[in-house]
């Protein structure tokens, strides 16, 4: 087999990817699926760090739109991520993978501060790298977290998982005739104002040259096949 193209990636999960077809919380079994995903490259000697949304137990954007503090939405929001990686971190670890989870909110009866040293560290180390509570601070998405976090580690590429294979030019679970977009700069994805990620994050990304490919979580394999150069989904970059 042939070596891994990238020695150290960002994975970014939505909360709704450990839902599953459930409407509420975490399916047990794709968060077992997700974890075989983590160990495929993990186990090939891939330094993986996780970013986990919230949106399967509390949606800070969506409780501010209702009337709630939207700073307190979002801190509500960043919680539910703990209870996430938590629950990734316990499953990982069953499957004989170290794992280390660091919170952006200070909460060291559960989980470690995170501190960016010590997260490289743990990478080298061949240590699962979970970040949990997105940046710390409410009105940033955990997209934004995922990217930020991306660059402070030095990772190589961000990986972000969907329900889709990449990016279309419309939602393909709506429109039949979406144009699926293979690669995008980051200037024209800001300008188009696609929805997949926000534009912090694309942002972040620009100024610090960090390619991002979007891919459909549900197909087995696809983070080993990215991991090996293979062209799945969408890749956002130069």
């Amino acid at each position: 087999m042939t070596s891994p193209r990238f020695k150290r990636i960002l994975l970014k999960l939505s909360g709704e990817a450990l839902m599953g077809d459930q409407g509420y919380g975490i399916n047990p079994h794709m968060l077992q699926y997700v974890a075989d995903e983590i160990h495929s490259v993990s186990d090939q000697g891939v330094q993986v760090a996780v970013v986990v949304g919230g949106g399967n137990i509390f949606r800070g954007i969506k409780a501010g739109a209702y009337g709630m503090d939207r700073a307190s939405a979002d801190k509500m929001g960043m919680l539910a991520t703990v209870l996430n990686s938590l629950a990734l971190q316990d499953v990982l670890e069953k499957k004989g993978m170290q794992t280390r989870v660091q919170s952006a909110i200070s909460m060291h009866e559960v989980a470690e501060p995170y501190i960016q040293r010590k997260a490289i560290r743990h990478l080298e180390k061949g240590r699962i790298v979970i970040f949990a509570a997105g940046t710390g601070n409410p009105y940033f998405t955990t997209d934004t977290a995922a990217v930020l976090r991306a660059q402070e580690i030095h990772a190589e590429i961000l990986l972000k998982a969907t329900k889709v294979d990449g990016l279309y030019d419309s939602d393909p679970m709506i429109n039949q005739d979406a144009r699926f977009i293979r690669k995008i700069g980051y200037q024209e994805f800001i300008e188009k104002h696609y929805n997949v990620m926000d534009m912090t994050a694309i942002s972040l990304a620009m100024d610090n040259r960090l390619p991002i490919v979007i891919f459909n979580l549900g197909q087995r394999g696809n983070v080993q096949k990215i991991v090996y150069g293979e062209e799945i989904g969408s890749k956002i970059g130069e």
